[in-house]
């Protein structure tokens, strides 16, 4: 499947969650079995040798794509939640984005000094949740962190929210935001 065939299995819909914005919706893509296996496909490809130990997915898209790789690496998965749905002891990273504030949460004892952890959400745009994301992992002192998105929206404005040694992919790259 090319990128482009996956690029037309994408639902935009225009000015949500507010006036100007163009969401692409990813569900589409989980929904049709060729899309789901070829991104899986794409990003164990590019992560199967880089000794991923857990695998962070961001709520709550970032959960398929993410306990699927989890599965295929042999990592573990660890769940980042929005504030109230985490029932231990936890670290919370507030963050800014295009239509407002909120945080990100991580279980307390979910990663160790020993991991190597692959961050994984549906889309990068500002980088807001993503960088938060980044920040929570970052307590943890892992041996390494990875970043990877199922879209990169190239022209979306980014704040400067993630340290810039951190390797970042992406399965596609959109400029249309």
């Amino acid at each position: 499947m090319t990128t482009e065939e996956l690029i037309s299995h994408i639902r935009v819909i225009p000015d949500y969650p507010i006036k100007g914005i163009m969401f692409q919706d990813v569900t589409t893509l989980f929904m049709n079995p060729g899309c789901l296996k070829e991104i899986s496909d794409r990003i164990y490809e590019m992560y199967k040798d880089k000794g991923i130990t857990k695998v962070v997915g961001i709520e709550s898209r970032g959960f398929v794509i993410g306990s699927i790789l989890a599965d295929r690496l042999g990592a573990g998965f660890v769940l980042a939640r929005k504030p109230g749905h985490l029932p231990s002891r936890k670290y919370t990273e507030s963050y800014s984005k295009e239509y407002g504030d909120d945080a990100m949460e991580i279980h307390a004892d979910a990663i160790n000094e020993n991991d190597v952890v692959l961050i994984h959400d549906d889309i990068l745009a500002t980088g807001g949740s993503i960088g938060a994301v980044s920040n929570l992992v970052g307590k943890f002192n892992p041996v390494k962190q990875y970043m990877n998105c199922i879209i990169d929206l190239t022209d979306c404005p980014r704040r400067d929210v993630f340290p810039k040694d951190i390797d970042f992919t992406s399965v596609i790259a959109i400029k249309e935001h």
